[in-house]
């Protein structure tokens, strides 16, 4: 629109300079709703850098200008650290109380403590004047509900009632849990992880990361855990961690309004949310970079540290475990390891990749005969099923009753001359004379044959009850039940090497590092790698999994064994297949994730794969000057696309741009609430300059240059997929345009990438649900 028409409405000069006249064009000034993306949508990470680096460059240019907008550019610079120092403190703040609520439900399934009905087990004995070393586990003032209801702490009455009170509690913290899971919160059910991976690279799930979603997790989180399911709270710890997180972004505009902004601070607090569930703030940073983040630039793996470090202090102070450390399963072992016994080592590594192909096999099974049948409509009776069989097989069998980290923590264990385990029922011989923390090679007692047998029994039940338990309609951990199994197969297997070395120390195998009366085998070690071999099955985490777990006990020198055992287990189980669970769980629920890890070697072209197809009608389009507001409605209207390309015109098809679909509607709508004039025969223009007016009685035209993308990402009809797939990976693309010569021929969108790919693979293209 020139000068003269802007003078005839009524403009001011520097609109007539402009030449705009009284029209809008959009985003000149922000209005609410540019920009953003619906539920169940791919963000587009290009225009989000692009747009933080218009922000950016604003903030640095009127910095020059006065002393208070200095100020304001160095409040935007340290918005970050404020942000990670916030998560930090609140991720740790609220894994101690969960800790501590988890230790006090868990020992109120068996008794309560009358001097402080608040004290579980531990805490109550240590309070007690009454307790001696020998019997550190009895004090008067801790009672089991028998005791406490009849009098009597033995015999068979006693026993059953005891029993009964341990299911029913069980069943109690279950079914509110799933109740409250139901009723407040959806999102809150399941680890999290397999949606915060889809989230981080670039999907929205509205509400998943929410307030409710982070008060009720927390809250049943402790109710699951506490109901001796076989679950853990470390993977719904780091969902806890990133809701923590989006609550801080809702704080600064730097990241309320951007979406690639906020998944740098997500995927930081993810990192946080390892450093609190294992107490290993490196390991945690490794997690996040490793296992859950898509885009982990530089400046985020400080900020992580950052968090992480923060969390960890946090956890340190609040000192949940009473014991001034930051782990519960740390250990000191008295031994170095010797060569030959990698060989165990490894044999647990191809135990743990084979535990990680069954489970991963029999849980995705389950979850999809879940997802069919009847099953899937009665999630509450579900939960309450597995929690009923779960406590009563649980009960009689001491390595089951108790929570499952103290079962890894005594596996751990070294047997000292001060433990009191079943498990250190060793023959002593009094002829030895040796230090207290020295203890040689022993025969084994009637205890450990009868804690061997439980083991056994303990290790089946593990491994088939975890199957049914992980995915139910309650928050579920899959790292400390995989630990679990891996620990009881490490212990049974330690134990077997440490007699064969004690009974037959003149094989040969045995003869150059074991001589009679040494302490040459440690029982201990082999359930820390063996924890190590299954957690890695499972994950298929390398690399973090080492360091978090030489972190997690302290055992820095048994990092080789730890290695061995990590890489064997994702060998073996990657023989079976590439998915973890967090992927396999992804591809179930059909989340648009595009794996970094996934290799695309098929020959396929970008007109193999773009739409429209040959029997599809032509591809939707704008033209840049001769589109009227009620095409544009209309076309919104007839199609679900995500977006449109607009072109010089219908007949040349010369690409200009692309327009968001969001976009254009909220657009048209705050004009015809803003702008007057404009009717549904207004013209919409994409150009720089529009035409003038010619008399009063033409509608207004209605001028959008300032939504169209300029600069789309196109590739030609004849690129590679193989390309296309790192293109979509790399830069985190929503859609790319296809085009010959300048001339638009079709699309390819991510989900069409991924369906590609699943077709190339032989699955169901349309197991991809979202956009």
């Amino acid at each position: 629109m020139d000068g003269d028409g802007a003078s005839s409405t009524g403009a001011t000069p520097s609109e007539e300079m402009n030449g705009t006249g009284n029209l809008m064009d959009f985003l000149d000034e922000p209005f609410p709703d540019v920009g953003t993306y619906e539920d169940f949508h791919t963000i587009d990470w290009l225009r989000e850098k692009s747009r933080d680096t218009d922000r950016h460059r604003k903030i640095t240019t009127k910095s020059k200008e006065s002393y208070w907008e200095l100020i304001k550019s160095l409040l935007d610079a340290w918005s970050g650290w404020v942000v990670m120092l916030l998560i930090g403190m609140l991720t740790g703040t609220l894994a101690g109380v969960i800790d501590l609520a988890v230790d006090w439900m868990t020992d109120l399934k068996e008794g309560v403590c009358l001097s402080a009905f608040y004290y579980s087990h531990e805490q109550c004995c240590w309070t007690s004047n009454e307790t001696t070393f020998d019997d550190r586990d009895k004090c008067p003032q801790w009672q089991k509900w028998a005791e406490l209801m009849t009098g009597h702490s033995e015999g068979a009455g006693a026993y059953v009632l005891n029993y009964f009170l341990y299911v029913l509690w069980a069943l109690l913290f279950s079914f509110l849990a799933v109740s409250l899971v139901r009723v407040f919160a959806p999102y809150a059910c399941g680890s999290g992880i397999p949606e915060i991976k889809t989230i981080l690279s670039g999907f929205i799930i509205r509400g998943y990361l929410g307030k409710w979603t982070l008060l009720i997790k927390t809250v049943t989180l402790v109710l699951a855990v506490s109901s001796g399911l076989s679950l853990g709270k470390e993977g719904p710890l780091v969902h806890v961690a990133c809701c923590c997180g989006n609550l801080f972004c809702s704080l600064f505009s730097k990241y309320s309004k951007n979406e690639g902004k906020r998944r740098e601070v997500l995927s930081a607090a993810a990192a946080a949310g390892v450093s609190v569930a294992f107490g290993a703030p490196i390991g945690g940073v490794l997690f996040s970079l490793e296992e859950v983040s898509y885009y982990f630039p530089l400046k985020t793996l400080w900020r992580s540290f950052f968090a992480a470090l923060v969390a960890a202090f946090t956890l340190r102070a609040i000192n949940p475990f009473g014991n001034s450390r930051l782990v519960l399963f740390y250990v000191e072992y008295h031994t170095p390891w010797y060569m030959a016994e990698l060989v165990p080592f490894i044999l647990l590594g191809v135990f743990g990749g084979l535990w990680g192909t069954l489970f991963i096999r029999g849980n995705i099974a389950w979850c999809r005969r879940r997802k069919t049948t009847l099953l899937g409509k009665y999630p509450v009776l579900e939960v309450i099923v597995i929690t009923g069989i779960t406590a009563v097989l649980a009960f009689p069998n001491p390595y089951t009753r108790r929570s499952t980290s103290e079962l890894i923590s005594e596996l751990f264990n070294d047997c000292g001359a001060l433990e009191s385990s079943q498990l250190c029922d060793y023959v002593n011989n009094p002829n030895m004379s040796r230090p207290v923390d020295d203890i040689p090679d022993r025969p084994a007692g009637p205890g450990v044959y009868t804690a061997l047998w439980q083991l056994a029994l303990a290790l089946i039940f593990k491994i088939v009850i975890t199957i049914f338990t992980f995915g139910m309609k309650i928050p579920s951990g899959l790292f400390i039940p995989s630990m679990a199994v891996g620990a009881i197969a490490g212990r049974i297997v330690g134990i077997a090497v440490e007699q064969m070395a004690y009974h037959h120390h003149d094989w040969i195998i045995f003869k150059n590092w074991c001589r009679p009366g040494a302490d040459c085998v440690t029982p201990g070690l082999y359930a820390m790698v063996g924890a190590a071999a299954c957690l890695g099955g499972v994950t298929r985490m390398t690399v973090s999994l080492v360091v978090i777990m030489f972190e997690l006990t302290g055992g820095l020198e048994y990092i080789v064994p730890l290695m061995a055992a990590a890489v064997t287990s994702k060998w073996v189980a990657d023989a079976f297949g590439k998915e973890g669970i967090y992927e396999s769980h992804i591809q179930l629920n059909g989340y648009p994730y595009l794996d970094v890890r996934d290799e695309f070697t098929h020959r396929t072209l970008a007109t193999d794969v773009m739409r429209p197809r040959r029997s599809e009608p032509p591809l939707a389009v704008l033209t840049q000057d001769s589109t009227t507001v009620e095409d544009v409605e209309t076309l919104i209207k007839d199609t679900d696309y995500n977006g449109f390309p607009v072109v010089v015109s219908r007949e040349s098809e010369r690409l200009i741009g692309f327009v968001q679909r969001r976009d254009l509607t909220v657009a048209i709508k705050t004009a015809r609430q803003k702008q007057d004039g404009v009717v549904s025969s207004s013209v919409v223009y994409f150009t720089e300059d529009t035409p003038q007016v010619a008399e009063a009685c033409d509608p207004q035209p209605l001028k959008l240059r300032r939504i169209l993308n300029l600069s789309p990402f196109t590739v030609t009809d004849h690129t590679p997929m193989e390309t296309v797939v790192d293109i979509f990976r790399k830069l985190g693309l929503r859609q790319c345009l296809v085009t010959r010569s300048g001339r638009l021929l079709g699309i390819i969108t991510k989900k069409d990438v991924l369906r590609h790919m699943a077709q190339m693979m032989n699955q169901d293209p349309e197991s991809i649900m979202f956009n």
